[in-house]
């Protein structure tokens, strides 16, 4: 099982959670990239946030509230900041967070890191273990057809695997864009059923009964902290 599972595994476990901090993460990251510009048509950023946020449900009205912030003149800051930790067996984590307040949240991740047998790694001591790729999934077109496609408009990629229907692409994070204009060019109409920036563990970790529910209680914790939006492990399910 590839790569591919574990995006798809980060996403459902992020929908499955309450819908209003689901909302309120699209939220924060419409008005950045609105605050740049606000108009999607001329703003290639915000259109695939909005597209993004449609696929996972979001109202339009979350939508469109906050893009009307930032023409109204709304001022808000959201800074995005990451956090490496070890956590109970040794195992590792990377959190994200987009936060108008990183002390907040810097302070809130500690409290559930106490409460769980986790703690704060140096920046850097944690990252070295895992990759950090932009991945694009699609249907309907085959591995072949894909690799011609950014052979042919001379995009590098990391790696190209074929996931169930999924033909799915990993590049640089710095080459994601480029990768996604390059389908888009060449095939019509066409839709990502994968789209992220993701963490990828080099090496997984099985946790025995004991540190497994320090784990998942870890987790449940900081689903529950408003500021993060995304956490990666190396713990295999």
């Amino acid at each position: 099982m590839g790569r591919a599972h574990e995006v798809r595994a980060a996403s459902m476990a992020k929908t499955a959670a309450a819908k209003s901090k689901l909302y309120s993460i699209y939220a924060k990251e419409i008005y950045q990239a609105a605050k740049g510009n606000p108009d999607p048509v001329n703003n290639v950023v915000l259109r695939r946030i909005i597209e993004k946020a449609k696929k996972a449900q979001v109202p339009a009205d979350v939508i469109n509230r906050n893009i009307d912030k930032v023409k109204k003149g709304v001022a808000e800051n959201y800074t995005s900041c990451e956090y490496e930790a070890f956590g109970p067996g040794n195992c590792t984590l990377i959190i994200k967070c987009l936060t108008d307040n990183s002390n907040r949240a810097l302070s809130e991740i500690k409290t559930a890191f106490n409460k769980c047998g986790a703690k704060l790694a140096r920046e850097g001591s944690v990252s070295y273990m895992y990759e950090h790729l932009g991945v694009v999934g699609i249907k309907g077109i085959n591995e072949e057809e894909v690799m011609n496609a950014l052979i042919e408009r001379d995009i590098d990629v990391d790696d190209i695997e074929v996931d169930n229907e999924d033909v799915v692409v990993y590049s640089e994070v710095a080459n994601l864009s480029k990768v996604k204009t390059a389908l888009e060019e060449a095939f019509n109409d066409i839709k990502f059923e994968i789209d992220e920036i993701s963490y990828f563990p080099k090496d997984s970790i099985v946790l025995n009964e004991e540190d497994k529910a320090k784990f998942e209680k870890l987790l449940n914790m900081l689903d529950e902290i408003d500021d993060v939006s995304n956490v990666y492990h190396n713990v295999e399910n």
